[in-house]
């Protein structure tokens, strides 16, 4: 499969739906899961979404020289972990939103129990998907310690632990972009590595990937929270001014909406820089990034 043809629009459809088929497969559990369990984790899993950090997987496996299938497992796991981090951020007890991608929240949907089960399941299933479809067993392995490395406590959580923390009263974009560098870039970056990982890429293509996945990862976040302020609630599909009246340090909060714009475009052209030495092969990167600039959901 050439990633290189058609237009991303196009492309995202085309790849969406393989991952998706691959998502289902992979919560093909056997008679042990409760129904009602697999109802929710179906729910969760396979809500309507973009399907960003999957995609970014495989395009970076293509952008080193790999398959779209050999990564698919490796988009699957990630996809998992992404879903996991929503319903448990969702919960009451963290962000405690009741509307996530246009529908109602897995605790909402079923109950509070159910959703941190679901969550669960998913960030298990993220690591067997890894250890037994990707092959050798040592890129197995090295995928296994990447993606523990980028949902655990010194990353994504950690980062998610600080955006909670309403103790600290830091209101400086250097502590802004510490939380998100983790709660958000660290697996935009995790996507990347898992897809040169399979793909045998050399250090050089690793680090250039890396460096795109850090500066997309915070762009991605600067304009999720304009969107928060400034976007459709019918387009975005949650509830907006959450963060807000939850005191939450936000990029508008900080810097103002216009300076966050500029943030934004700014971090977009790095992300794009970053990756100039591969070529052609990083089109859809490149395109991925520019739709992160002016998505409106």
């Amino acid at each position: 499969m050439n990633l290189n043809s058609p237009t991303l629009p196009d492309l995202g459809r085309e790849l969406c739906q393989r991952i998706d088929e691959s998502l289902l497969r992979s919560i093909e559990f056997d008679s042990g899961c409760p129904e009602r369990l697999r109802e929710a984790i179906q729910y969760c899993l396979l809500a309507p979404g973009k399907r960003l950090r999957p995609q970014l997987v495989l395009f970076a496996a293509e952008a080193c020289g790999g398959s779209v299938e050999s990564a698919l497992p490796a988009a699957v796991a990630v996809e998992m972990i992404h879903a996991y981090s929503l319903v448990h951020d969702d919960l009451p007890a963290m962000d405690d939103d009741d509307l996530r991608r246009g529908r109602p929240t897995c605790h909402k949907q079923f109950d509070e129990a159910t959703a941190i089960l679901v969550g669960d399941a998913l960030l298990a299933r993220a690591f067997e998907v890894l250890a037994t479809e990707i092959q050798p067993a040592e890129r197995a392995a090295r995928c296994c310690a990447e993606l523990a490395r980028a949902a655990g406590a010194n990353e994504l959580v950690g980062g998610q632990a600080d955006d909670l923390d309403q103790s600290v009263n830091e209101h400086s974009i250097e502590r802004l972009e510490f939380i998100h560098r983790r709660k958000t870039g660290a697996l935009f970056r995790a996507s990347l590595r898992l897809g040169a990982i399979v793909a045998e890429a050399n250090s050089r293509e690793l680090a250039a990937l890396d460096l795109y996945g850090q500066h997309l990862g915070l762009a991605f976040q600067v304009v999720d929270d304009l969107l928060d302020v400034s976007g459709s609630e019918s387009e975005v599909g949650k509830r907006l001014g959450k963060d807000a009246d939850h005191g939450k340090v936000t990029y508008p909060s900080v810097l103002g909406q216009e300076a966050s714009r500029r943030r934004a475009e700014v971090l977009i052209d790095q992300a794009c820089q970053a990756i100039e030495g591969f070529g052609s092969s990083v089109a859809p990167l490149r395109e991925l990034a520019l739709f992160v600039r002016r998505r409106k959901n």
